[in-house]
């Protein structure tokens, strides 16, 4: 399971952190990728990782020793849930991020995959929800949103 440590407001997963440890799962934090511009690693994350903050401030385990290390890393075709931080979604699947782009370069594959692993799941506040949001042709589309008030999955 892939999750993310808040920042900016975005909604904190920490309890779901904690209960997926209680379950035996392993969480993962998304890494901006050093070797190749503007994708994701997933990093093995508990309370002993070593953390540091990446050029938009926000935390992630440390690329040195700990990252580099095969083992601590899943490919993201490998991970089975995704948990993903949101500006807006609708109700229709779109999630709009920050502007990056570096969840949707990194889950591209998903679009000519039958499979439905990973289920992309977008964590928000009620009020970011919109009535429609643009969709362009790299988006990838969200399999439900969790907010503070409702879930709603895609059709």
């Amino acid at each position: 399971m892939a999750v993310y440590l808040p920042n900016d407001g975005e909604i904190d997963p920490s309890l779901l952190i904690e209960q997926a440890r209680k379950m035996g799962k392993t969480c993962y934090l998304p890494v901006l990728q050093p070797l190749v511009v503007n994708r994701l690693w997933f990093v093995r994350y508990d309370h002993k990782t070593p953390m540091t903050h990446n050029r938009f401030g926000i935390p992630e385990p440390r690329i040195k020793r700990f990252a580099d290390n095969a083992r601590n890393r899943s490919k993201a075709s490998d991970l089975d849930l995704v948990l993903l931080p949101l500006v807006a979604f609708d109700e229709q699947g779109g999630r709009m991020g920050m502007g990056g782009g570096f969840y949707d370069r990194t889950f591209a594959f998903t679009r000519h995959k039958c499979s439905a692993k990973p289920a992309l799941i977008g964590l928000a506040h009620e009020c970011q929800k919109v009535a429609e949001l643009p969709i362009a042709s790299w988006d990838i589309p969200l399999a439900g949103v969790v907010t503070d008030k409702a879930l709603y999955l895609t059709p």
